[in-house]
């Protein structure tokens, strides 16, 4: 059975004449009894008795017609729904992020202004490491990743590198710099610092040591954050000081001061990630959005 079989006999379920059915259907009269004998003998029953004016239906011919534009109404359902998916309309994205890259305003931006766009593309976050980003994404259990690199980019994924962030020093309210407007390096030759794991993120890791080391210094290592965002809260127990992304800043965490630093400086490097072998048209509008509000600095439209 095919859907022209379905079509010609609504046709004349409709007109209740055979003439008229194959005229509005545009073919000859003939075909168009052959193609309803046809469909009758799959079905194995009458679905039209001849009478003087043309035809009616059989019992079996109104039980049939009560069903047939379901059908119909599900085929058109489903050719919206393909051509709905084919432009990324519906579906799942899967997005991954590092809890630092989740305090710039690209990540926010980019992420609400798709989910206003195509509400009903199911948005599944994920908070990891950018080294087990990376491994998800490839292994295809995640679709784009938000992560931070270091200064050799890898190459088995697509890279949009974003702009680069300052980092600024974090000290506690009562520091002996608290009163400062900006820090050198210098300044915390003497301090113990609060690093992040490296495993957490070996760019931020590398800039900050290789940032210390050109101010002259070995940073001193007091403290190791498991996660960057507990870092501000191990600076306000005086525990340490620490250099963190500017964008941190902007969580308001109570008991500690984000100073910018002058002169030699680490800055916090962000990125992009997608599959080589990614053909998603989701994948793809996600990384349009993102492209917007990297150039805009504001949500996209």
């Amino acid at each position: 059975m095919e859907l022209r079989h379905l079509r010609y006999f609504l046709a004349v379920a409709d007109e209740l004449n055979f003439r008229r059915a194959a005229e509005r259907l545009g073919i000859a009269q003939p075909p168009l009894s052959s193609q309803i004998h046809d469909l009758e003998r799959e079905l194995g029953v009458t679905l039209f008795r001849r009478v003087p004016k043309g035809a009616e239906l059989t019992e079996a011919g109104a039980a049939f017609l009560a069903e047939v534009p379901v059908v119909f109404e599900r085929v058109d359902r489903a050719v919206r729904m393909a051509q709905r998916g084919g432009r990324g309309e519906v579906g799942q994205l899967r997005v991954g992020y590092t809890g630092s890259t989740s305090f710039n305003e690209i990540v926010p931006n980019a992420l609400r202004a798709f989910r206003r766009a195509y509400p009903e593309v199911e948005l599944a976050l994920d908070e990891l490491n950018s080294a087990h980003l990376l491994d998800r994404l490839i292994h295809q259990r995640l679709d784009a990743v938000f992560f931070r690199p270091g200064k050799e980019l890898p190459t088995n994924v697509n890279v949009l590198s974003l702009p680069p962030e300052n980092m600024m020093v974090v000290i506690p309210v009562e520091h002996r710099l608290a009163g400062a407007s900006v820090v050198q390096l210098e300044d915390l030759r003497e301090e113990n610092m609060i690093m992040f794991s490296k495993a957490l993120g070996s760019g931020l890791y590398g800039e900050v040591i290789e940032a210390c080391r050109g101010a002259g210094f070995e940073p001193r290592v007091g403290q190791v954050a498991t996660q960057i965002t507990s870092i501000a809260n191990l600076v306000a127990v005086e525990l340490g000081v620490s250099i963190v992304p500017a964008a941190m800043a902007n969580a308001g965490f109570a008991g500690v001061r984000y100073l910018p630093i002058k002169g030699i400086a680490p800055i916090a490097r962000i990125a992009l990630a997608t599959r080589l072998d990614d053909r998603s048209t989701i994948t793809k509008n996600f990384t349009s959005f993102v492209k917007v509000a990297q150039l805009s600095g504001i949500e996209a439209p």
